[in-house]
């Protein structure tokens, strides 16, 4: 998920540490987020590019029916660990943490190079016309500092897909992030490390304003004043809202990631996992015609695309 709009309310040790401080605390903490995330983020993009490498079980669903679940996360990674061991959970977290930390680097120099002047909150005094061109003020602000610090990071972001996807194929060819920026650049230039990059961009863009704007008409026109929790609702509102437009916007995670490690040499980015795609909008058509728009989006109950039919019934 973009970072930003999803943070929950409550960044008072960070302020109280001061600018410097604060910037060291971010990159500490998204470190660490990014660490700790790292073995969810390896098993759903194996599930990703469609690497299946367990057979469905049947089990039942809400209504009793008999259907066929493809393995969970954790079943997955216990898979990972029984072939590469506990440390095989982490496969591409160098990179992985170099993009995390770039990106909280740039964002916050972003934001210090091109500061909000004076910049106000919305206020319950302001009228709608006002309320509602802070909101869009402070979004394309946002929107600035996302678009800058994704460029920024994206290149290690490739790397670090690739190092894992290794996994399907067992290969070796990314070993190292200063070998892989080598062999990056030598078989496909520098656009080889923008590769998804435009999907990813859009998936933001589109995320940051439909969550801002939703938070800010549901904090305007549905939470009323007069109750006493108010300010609290209205404190989390965007961080809800940012939970449920991430589903909205997931394709674009897809397809980016699917397009990073797309014909680059590795199994997992070529037939039958998928076809060489020309472009994100080709890898897009490809996955809306197959139904698999949103695969990944779910590790813990994953049904498998056969009917119910396909297999005996009580």
């Amino acid at each position: 998920l973009p970072p930003g709009p999803l943070s929950p309310p409550g960044g008072g040790a960070a302020e109280a540490a001061g600018p410097e401080g604060a910037e060291g605390l971010f990159v500490l903490l998204g470190a660490g987020l990014a660490a700790a995330s790292h073995p969810l983020l390896y098993v759903k993009l194996l599930v990703q590019v469609g690497h299946e490498p367990l057979p469905p079980t049947i089990g039942r669903n809400v209504l009793g029916r008999k259907v066929l679940y493809l393995p969970g996360f954790f079943t997955y990674a216990r898979h990972i660990v029984e072939v590469d061991g506990k440390r095989g959970l982490f496969r591409g977290l160098t990179p992985r943490l170099i993009s995390s930390t770039l990106s909280t680097i740039t964002r916050g120099s972003v934001k210090k190079a091109f500061p909000l002047e004076d910049m106000e909150h919305v206020s319950n005094k302001d009228d709608v016309k006002t309320s509602l061109r802070k909101v869009v003020r402070e979004t394309s602000h946002e929107m600035m500092m996302q678009c800058v610090s994704r460029v920024v990071s994206h290149p290690l972001h490739v790397i670090s897909m690739r190092c894992m996807v290794q996994f399907v194929g067992r290969e070796v060819k990314y070993s190292g992030v200063f070998s892989a920026i080598g062999r990056i650049f030598k078989e496909e230039g520098i656009l080889g490390f923008f590769v998804g990059l435009v999907p990813h961009i859009l998936g933001d863009v589109i995320f940051l304003w439909c969550c801002n704007l939703l938070a800010h008409f549901i904090n305007t026109y549905a939470v009323d004043d007069n109750f006493s929790q108010a300010s609290v609702i209205r404190s989390y509102t965007k961080f809800v809202m940012g939970i449920a437009v991430s589903m909205l916007t997931y394709p674009f995670l897809l397809v980016g990631d699917l397009m990073a490690v797309n014909n680059c040499g590795l199994r997992a980015g070529l037939p039958p996992y998928a076809p060489a795609f020309a472009s994100w909008i080709h890898c897009w058509r490809y996955l809306s015609a197959q139904g698999q728009l949103f695969r990944g989006s779910s590790l813990l109950f994953r049904r498998a695309p056969i009917p119910a039919a396909s297999f005996p019934i009580d």
